[in-house]
């Protein structure tokens, strides 16, 4: 390519980028100025964030898996930065809403007040949890820790297990302290040691955490949704991609409110 040519090039390929940014018009059936407005990662984040908290995990290949693939678009053509938010994500706010029609919940996302999704999903079961959660009374904290062990105990315990498990503790005692040799204190430790052991099969799990969960507590609580939002937002917190694990501490605590919530 001759000297001349690169220089025709790069101004278009400049331009190229600009107008490739993806916008909210062009993967959601949205309106007005939200339309036009670039995918930012933080809005990405915030639908994340509000995802786990009404649903306990995000949805593969909802809204926020499409804004997050969008914004890493917009991020690497330079479109966007990091730390960029939309200023209607901002002002307008980032709503997932849940709604039980008939048995049937129906989820509806939001950006700005426009949906970028709709879609209806059945309740969660934690069907591998099912042995812990399957009571008709109130299901307890201490019971849904135990669940969580069946439903994920493979699971090598890490910083956003131990605090999911320590605000869950927390909220099961009724005191703003780690009790010391519980559940919590234990899930720290593991977390602490964990990084520095070289054998995968010697490192703790979930299970030999939490499989007598109850036990280790010196009161218990029947799990409320409030219980639930607190130990997500913990989890997420100390996770980079801040998602839950699947049938992680956080999704049992809130299967479990939601099945309280169901038999009130």
């Amino acid at each position: 390519m001759s000297q001349q040519q690169q220089g025709q090039q790069r101004p278009r390929d400049e331009q190229r980028s600009h107008q490739e940014a993806i916008k909210y018009g062009d993967v959601f059936d949205v309106s007005g100025s939200l339309a036009s407005k670039p995918i930012a990662p933080q809005d990405a984040s915030t639908m994340q964030a509000a995802e786990n908290l009404a649903l306990g995990q995000t949805q593969k290949g909802g809204p926020e898996a499409v804004m997050q693939s969008a914004a890493a678009v917009n991020e690497k053509i330079g479109a966007v930065r990091h730390r960029d938010v939309s200023d209607i994500a901002r002002d307008q706010g980032v709503t997932v809403r849940e709604v039980d029609v008939g048995g049937t919940r129906v989820v509806s996302e939001e950006v700005g007040g426009q949906v970028v999704g709709r879609y209806v999903t059945p309740e969660v079961p934690l069907r591998s949890a099912a042995p812990a959660l399957g009571r008709r009374d109130a299901v307890t904290i201490g019971e849904a820790l135990e669940a969580s062990a069946l439903s994920a105990g493979d699971k090598t315990v890490d910083q956003s297990d131990a605090a999911a498990i320590q605000a869950a503790e927390v909220r099961a005692t009724g005191t703003n302290e780690v009790t010391p040799g519980g559940v919590a204190s234990m899930a720290q430790s593991a977390a602490d040691v964990n990084p520095r052991i070289m054998l995968d099969q010697a490192k703790t799990r979930l299970s030999d955490v939490l499989s007598d969960a109850s036990r280790w507590l010196v009161a218990d609580k029947e799990v409320t949704r409030e219980d639930a939002e607190g130990v997500i937002s913990a989890e997420i917190r100390n996770k980079r991609d801040m998602s839950t694990t699947p049938g992680g501490v956080a999704a049992a605590i809130t299967a479990a409110a939601r099945l309280n919530q169901k038999n009130k």
